[in-house]
Formats: C-alpha cells, structure tokens, sequence
C-alpha cells in the first residue's frame, strides 16, 4: 500500500492510473486518506524524525522545488469573449429640452 501511495506521488499521475501490480486504485486512495485523517502520517513523520535525531551524526538535506507553471491567459482572469471597447456609444437621457 505504501509502495502505491509513493508511486503516486512520485509519478505525479491521477489514482485511475496505478499499476495493478499495486492492486486496486481506490483502495490506495481510501488508505490514504483514512491514514491522514486519523494522523498516521503525522506519527510516521514524527518517529521518523526522532530516530534520525537520536543518530547525532545524521545530516539533514532540504530540497526546494523552484519550478515555474505559468498559467494561460483565460485562467489568469483575461476576458473571455472579444476585446474590450474603447469607448461605448452612449444616448443622451430622455430629459427636458433646452432652450
């Protein structure tokens, strides 16, 4: 089960796409969130950190993502249909007629 919760997020692919060496795609979607709702992750994380803190001589490395996903114009908020007019014609009010 871990082993097709890692391949997910290594891959980075939808859950409808693991390999059936790693059985049935719901279920690795359910024990994952069951495991994140009850905090199993959290005491995973947790104890893996103590034991790596318990071995003085252990380093820890931080990596950083940096990459850029630049968005379409469309989803960025442009408008949708045409340009936008310069200025729009507009009608004098139906008012009293000056003399």
């Amino acid at each position: 089960m871990i082993d097709a919760i890692a391949w997910k997020f290594q891959t980075g692919s939808q859950w409808v796409h693991l390999p059936a060496k790693y059985g049935n795609w719901r279920g690795a979607y359910n024990r994952l969130r069951m495991w994140a709702v009850d905090g199993t992750w959290e005491r995973v994380f947790t104890t893996l950190v103590a034991e790596g803190d318990a071995e003085e001589d252990s380093d820890w490395a931080v990596s950083v993502d940096s990459t850029i996903v630049r968005a379409h114009q469309h989803a960025a908020g442009a408008r949708k249909r045409g340009p936008w007019l310069a200025s729009l014609t507009t009608m004098p009010a139906a008012g009293p007629a000056a003399d």
